[in-house]
């Protein structure tokens, strides 16, 4: 499987009473198909695996393939503390046919870079799936570096990584040194920077919501490799980008699927809802977002 495009980590609906809305949650993965993304992740940041217990992680899984089927991959994310918990996701991935899994740092455990090499491959061997690495340190607490590149690309199955560090430095190190390991961007606000370094998809949030617009700063890079053009859309879009540094990310993202008509329902906690005020700004911001990149791509 090759990354290229753009990849949606897609939200989780939740009903009034907190259970997963699966209705809705199908509603958000067709939407995605109808806006012409080019992959969708279960299981990740955005979609709150953090909150959710194995039963509704695996359950997502299995309704998410029937929804999409053929028509897009899917890609599964295996984020756990436990080496052992990461493989049977991982393993369930393959019984349902993931396309790709996605594969992070055990948070809180602190590894060094072999033994998170180590973890990593591990899961690998459960699974026999390509690979999207995910390095978020911000999340995770350690960083994936050159010993640990080293190391799994020992496996043909890594063969991405969404690449969520903000250091520009990893980002070369990467597109320098491990071009086995094709780059999707995973800092928004870095996209641009991406592309042009070679990567060929991006894992966006916001991509919930207005994913034509993501789509629109893709194609101007990677398909028409026309900078200028990209260096026009991500100005539009950079307003959005630092909204959501702003702290509430994952709520952000729901009220921008809300705004864009579908029922994201309220966060888990212990994440809070956006205040009144901060409804009003998003808002304000989205539509400045889609009005601006508009006129740049008519």
């Amino acid at each position: 499987m090759t990354f290229d495009g753009i990849f949606t980590p897609a939200i989780t609906p939740y009903a009034a009473d907190g259970s997963i809305d699966f209705a809705r949650f199908a509603d958000v993965l067709e939407s995605l198909i109808e806006a012409r993304v080019h992959g969708i992740i279960i299981g990740g940041s955005t979609g709150e695996y953090y909150a959710q217990t194995t039963e509704e992680r695996l359950a997502l899984v299995e309704h998410a393939r029937k929804v999409i089927g053929n028509r897009l991959p899917l890609v599964v994310g295996t984020g756990a503390i436990r080496t052992e918990d990461a493989v049977a996701f991982a393993q369930h991935a393959r019984e349902h046919k993931a396309d790709a899994i996605l594969v992070t740092s055990p948070p809180y455990a602190l590894p060094t870079e072999l033994e998170n090499a180590h973890h990593a491959l591990t899961v690998d061997k459960a699974a026999q799936l390509p690979i999207m690495l995910y390095n978020y340190p911000g999340r995770m607490g350690i960083s994936m570096g050159e010993t640990y590149f080293t190391e799994v690309s020992k496996s043909k199955n890594v063969v991405a990584i969404k690449e969520s560090s903000g250091d520009l430095n990893n980002l070369h190190l990467l597109a320098i040194k491990y071009p086995n390991i094709a780059l999707s961007c995973g800092w928004d606000d870095l996209a641009l920077e991406f592309f042009a370094w070679g990567a060929r998809s991006w894992v966006c949030a916001g991509s919930n919501f207005i994913p034509r617009e993501h789509v629109a700063l893709y194609e101007a890079c990677v398909i028409e490799k026309d900078f200028t053009k990209g260096r026009k859309i991500m100005a539009a879009m950079m307003p959005l980008m630092n909204f959501l540094d702003g702290g509430k990310f994952v709520q952000s993202i729901k009220y921008g699927c809300d705004l864009a008509g579908l029922t994201a329902g309220p966060v888990r906690a212990p994440l809070l809802a956006l205040d009144e005020e901060e409804k009003v700004q998003l808002q304000a911001v989205i539509e400045g977002v889609k009005r601006n990149v508009a006129a740049v791509t008519g």
